[in-house]
């Protein structure tokens, strides 16, 4: 039906969009990324990155340049010269577990009154099951020229800090369709990744995109929930997460114990599969347990500060780490950025430090002293927190921050350090149920 290499067209290039974009045009299709923020094409186009993601930036400028990777401000452009479109835009989450999928019909509608032959509508955004079916309706009732497409659901698995990677190496592909017409071509795009391709209807694929993520946020909370037993118990979390994590059915990945899952990911994820749930009659409990045990875990952070110095107000904290995990500046939903948010409440004069995601949070954080080295965060402070597990805060002069803070205490939120060591450089050390 199409030739190899494909033509496609990827609307919206925020971190979903933007990197599917790049690893298309990485595996020799050519692709025309499309987004209504001109600033934001202007930026692509002169080879600057809207976003830090590890590999990125390298994949777009080699395939910029040969040629096989586009920007443009113009769905029309986009469309018209595409095989196969995929809707890669933002789809927001609202306070009552909702989602805004506002951008997904405006764009449903654009294509639509855009169509003059047949193609292939691949929705990758982060979207409630059901959407498919939205989508495909709102088409046909704005497609003028009344020509065949295919609405089919691609849910993305990547990984923010990894989203590269995962992208050119996936556990596996998902495809939800509504008829067998577009599966040869879809298994043609991916053909290159050689993974493991599961075709579904397009219902089942949407969910499984649900399921997997709530999964996931259920295993950190409940490390995070037995990290508690394991501080009024004396046990060690990472001792017992290793302990579980050899188990073959377990598995050690997002066993890390910490302050919360935060991020535009999971936290999203569970309040709409919750509320997908409650409209279909069924009470999500054990997912709003979740959710009660990650903002648990913050409190009893803040808690763990406050027990240690007595009184937050007036105190200079150091913060290290913004972005809600490390390899990336995307500090939406960040339980570091939420943890200054509190601490500046409680009165804390803060110092904030992150390799990546100072700009980002300058926007959301104020009156915070941003600082442009890590080594200088501990200048004058009370205590420092580690908030974001980047690797490089391992190698933190540890005996230049003694020296040059008001008390040496430092809470580790994301277990980065040896307590025995900590305790013998002379600091107060408090982690995360150790």
């Amino acid at each position: 039906m199409f030739s190899v290499p494909m033509k496609i067209c990827i609307i919206g290039t925020g971190y979903v969009g933007l990197v599917t974009g790049a690893c298309l045009a990485e595996i020799g299709h050519e692709v025309i990324c499309v987004d209504n923020a001109p600033e934001k094409i202007k930026m692509l186009n002169s080879g600057q990155m809207p976003i830090y993601e590890p590999g990125l930036e390298e994949l777009v400028k080699k395939n910029a340049l040969a040629g096989r990777l586009k920007f443009t401000s113009s769905t029309k452009d986009g469309v018209e010269r595409s095989d196969i479109i995929f809707i890669a835009v933002p789809t927001p989450a609202q306070p009552d577990g909702s989602v805004d999928l506002s951008f997904i019909d405006r764009v449903s509608q654009e294509i639509a009154e855009l169509l003059t032959r047949y193609k292939i509508i691949i929705d990758k955004s982060v979207v409630p099951v059901g959407t498919g079916d939205k989508v495909a309706e709102t088409i046909r009732r704005y497609c003028k020229s009344k020509v065949a497409f295919d609405v089919v659901s691609n849910p993305e698995f990547m990984r923010e800090g990894y989203a590269v990677n995962d992208f050119l190496h996936p556990d596996r592909i998902v495809l939800g369709v509504q008829s067998q017409r577009p599966v040869h071509a879809l298994k043609e795009i991916y053909a290159p990744l050689n993974a493991n391709i599961i075709v579904t209807d397009i219902n089942s694929a949407e969910l499984i995109k649900h399921a997997s993520n709530s999964f996931l946020a259920l295993k950190v909370a409940y490390i995070n929930a037995i990290s508690v037993i394991c501080e009024e118990t004396g046990a060690n979390i990472e001792e017992v997460a290793q302990g579980m994590g050899l188990d073959k059915r377990i598995g050690k990945d997002f066993l890390n114990a910490s302050l919360g899952f935060g991020g535009s990911c999971f936290p999203k994820e569970l309040s709409t599969f919750i509320r997908i749930a409650e409209e279909r009659g069924y009470d999500f409990g054990l997912l709003r347990e979740v959710q009660r045990i990650n903002a648990q875990q913050m409190e009893r952070f803040v808690r763990k500060i406050a027990d240690t110095l007595w009184v937050i107000k007036d105190k200079t904290i150091g913060i290290l780490g913004l972005a809600f995990k490390q390899n990336t500046d995307d500090v939406r939903l960040s339980p570091a950025v939420a943890l200054c948010q509190r601490l500046r409440k409680e009165g804390a004069h803060l110092r904030v430090y992150d390799p990546k995601a100072m700009n980002k949070a300058k926007m959301v954080l104020k009156e915070v002293t941003f600082v442009g080295d890590m080594n200088q965060v501990a200048d004058g402070c009370d205590a420092l927190v580690v908030a974001t597990e980047w690797p490089e805060f391992k190698k933190l002069d540890l005996e230049y921050a003694r020296e040059r803070m008001t008390h040496p205490i430092l809470f580790d939120g994301r277990n980065l350090f040896d307590p025995k060591k900590m305790e013998d450089l002379g600091f107060i050390y408090k982690s995360i149920g150790r």
